[in-house]
């Protein structure tokens, strides 16, 4: 990364200069932690590589990166074009980027306090070479903390946020604080999406609402946003996501796989 000697004001500028080619900015975040957003994140970007769209994915968690493990990229290090980052490629159109590709081993425990933590996010945006892409999804940590504040701050065009939640209402509640913080920011929320909605049975196909369902529904009508859809709970996908597989870049012919495609389809349609 370039050394830290150019003023925030300076910082700023370079970022909005390095993501100028970038169309569609989206920050997906939830107030709540264990919701499965880097799923989400992921899949998200995943399904939109699969449409000939180039995409990146920028993990910003910085404490508990986890884009690498669920693309299989964990053991990849960037290059360097001078005092530039190259991400990390993945198939023909995804391109990823994630403190986790820095780090000497998984396991390491990243102690910063907040500045540094959103002076590494400004370096993220500014000295990784992103050029033309159609997507950049920006996969955040929980809460509404220094990462989020600092993306959400640092990025100019934002094209707006997607929350994820669980139905419970446990979950809703921090995902509220999520919401307002964007309307603090004015950072326009492009919509819900439920995760964890249900578990269908691989045996009998029968609906077991683990978690309830509707809360993500329900949170839309209050705030008046858009629900963009529900992903259930599927094995499937654990499986896929520890394994370093991409539901939606596998080539498998199965009901998750076609579950999958078919809910973040419904997802990408309110987003384009």
């Amino acid at each position: 990364m370039q050394d830290a000697q150019l003023t925030y004001e300076q910082e700023i500028k370079e970022i909005h200069n390095n993501l100028s080619k970038v169309k569609n900015k989206i920050a997906v975040m939830s107030g709540k932690g264990g919701v499965g957003k880097s799923t989400i994140s992921s899949n998200l970007a995943g399904y939109l590589s699969s449409e000939s769209f180039k995409t990146g994915i920028l993990d910003v968690d910085i404490h508990g990166p986890s884009i690498p493990k669920i693309l299989g990229l964990e053991k990849q290090r960037p290059d360097m074009n001078g005092n530039r980052i190259l991400p990390v490629v993945h198939g023909d159109c995804l391109k990823a980027m994630s403190i986790g590709f820095l780090l000497d081993g998984d396991d390491n425990a990243v102690i910063w306090r907040g500045p540094r933590k959103a002076g590494v996010i400004r370096s993220l945006l500014k000295d990784v070479v992103w050029d033309k892409l159609d997507y950049l999804i920006i996969d955040c940590p929980p809460g509404t903390g220094d990462e989020p504040l600092s993306v959400l701050q640092a990025i100019d065009n934002l094209t707006g946020v997607v929350i994820v939640t669980t139905p419970q209402d446990i979950a809703l509640i921090d995902v509220k604080k999520c919401v307002r913080f964007c309307n603090e920011l004015n950072a326009p929320v492009l919509g819900v999406i439920e995760n964890m909605s249900g578990f269908i049975c691989p045996n009998c196909g029968h609906k077991v609402d683990i978690f309830k369902s509707g809360g993500g529904n329900r949170l839309s009508k209050e705030f008046n946003i858009p629900f963009m859809g529900s992903v259930p709970i599927d094995p499937d996908i654990v499986d896929k996501a520890d394994t370093g597989v991409l539901t939606t870049l596998s080539k498998e012919d199965s009901a998750s796989r076609r579950q999958m495609i078919c809910a973040f389809k419904n997802i990408t349609d309110k987003i384009q």
